[in-house]
């Protein structure tokens, strides 16, 4: 395309401005929510695979299993209740289980959960120390990158714990925590926790001078990895007279994306019923150029212009309106990706920041620009049969 040619296609269609605008809106609100749509799918389905690692089953009370999951997986809900230790252990010693990772939480610090666990947990999906140590000793905390930067919290720093998960009322300010150290970023569900030793968990409701029943002590949930698949028949059965269950992560994961699929897939179908719409604007707009035109593209092929020069034109008018279309929708994507993860940032403490393109909104990208220069060829090849010299005479 030549500069000149494409100022004057530019200049054609800033002359039907309301037209244009339409144009524009409808392929630029098509293209962004299915631009939004695929990056919002690839974010959260990264997130869940990421915390999923090697997780096969979780052992927790009985209820919801899509619960069980979301609270001590993602801690993105209540838990279903608590588990003895004790009992939990038993589970781990199975034959077909490899190893456990117990959870034991219940209270918070300014709405980030606070986690008695082991060392294994941080080391289950990698992550490294990027200021002083791993806790050890009873209120010794270790905090989650995104807590130390939320809560601007540095070595050293003291807090005390609240009863529940988000609420700060009833504060335990008889026991103090202090941070020993800050984790780095590692995109996953560590970065938003504060972990401790489950000693804390247990002490922290205990009054002065009480000592609890170490046969009572209970977790919230155990994390485990089967040594034989047959774990996944055998285990359920093992845990039938108990208030025990376990749930698999991949499972339930699938099954409400599943149920969510429902929705998207409306979603997607809305999108591209608006961006069928923006071709249909685009192939009215350049037909009715061509209409309202006809005796200055009859002047213009008088002064020397080709068919091919006008067909050219009126295809130009039709590839920026696709252009800028699709440009603008890839921004307004953007913009509504930063309000979802800011509004799902204060909720759950997940980011959805990943703002790059993804190779899918390429092929997006191209198909709307193809589908639009292909409205607007389609038009446009009626000035390749204008009739000059009837069209200024009719003028």
């Amino acid at each position: 395309m030549k500069l000149g040619s494409t100022y004057q296609a530019w200049r054609n269609l800033r002359a039907k401005p309301l037209q244009t605008a339409l144009s524009l809106a409808l392929l630029a609100f098509g293209v962004g929510m299915v631009s939004l749509m695929l990056l919002t799918e690839k974010q959260v389905n990264d997130a869940f695979e990421r915390n999923i690692k090697d997780i096969d089953l979780v052992l927790g009370a009985k209820g919801s299993p899509l619960q069980l999951i979301l609270a001590n997986v993602y801690h993105i809900d209540a838990p279903t209740g608590n588990i003895l230790l004790s009992e939990a252990q038993k589970v781990v010693r199975h034959p077909y289980i490899e190893s456990g990772i117990p959870l034991a939480y219940g209270d918070n610090h300014e709405g980030y959960r606070i986690v008695g666990t082991e060392h294994s947990y941080a080391e289950h999906y990698g992550v490294e120390v990027a200021q002083g140590k791993l806790w050890e000793a009873p209120f010794e905390a270790t905090v989650g990158s995104k807590v130390a930067q939320a809560l601007e919290l540095t070595l050293g720093d003291t807090f005390y714990s609240a009863h529940g998960l988000t609420d700060q009322t009833d504060i335990h300010k008889d026991k103090v925590f202090t941070v020993v150290g800050i984790l780095e970023p590692s995109q996953s569900v560590v970065d938003q926790l504060i972990l401790t030793p489950m000693q804390s968990i247990w002490d922290v409701h205990l009054k002065e001078g009480e000592v609890g029943d170490p046969s009572a002590r209970e977790i919230t949930a155990m994390l485990l990895k089967k040594r034989n698949p047959l774990a996944v028949l055998t285990i359920p059965n093992t845990l039938r007279e108990s208030n025990m269950q376990v749930a698999l992560p991949a499972i339930e994961v699938n099954r409400m994306t599943q149920q969510f699929g429902l929705g998207t897939a409306a979603l997607r179908a809305i999108a591209m019923l608006i961006m069928a719409l923006s071709f249909a604007s685009i192939f009215i707009s350049v037909l009715d150029n061509i209409r309202s035109r006809r005796h200055e593209l009859a002047l213009m092929r008088t002064m020397g212009g080709t068919p091919r020069t006008l067909y050219l034109l009126l295809l130009q008018e039709g590839g920026l309106l696709s252009l800028v279309g699709t440009g603008m929708g890839l921004l307004l994507s953007r913009m509504g990706l930063w309000t979802l993860s800011n509004l799902v940032e204060q909720q759950f403490h997940y980011e959805l920041a990943e703002m790059a393109l993804l190779p899918s909104e390429w092929m997006l990208a191209a198909a709307a620009i193809g589908v639009g220069l292909l409205a607007s060829a389609v038009p446009a090849r009626g000035s390749l049969r204008l009739d000059i010299s009837q069209t200024l005479r009719e003028s």
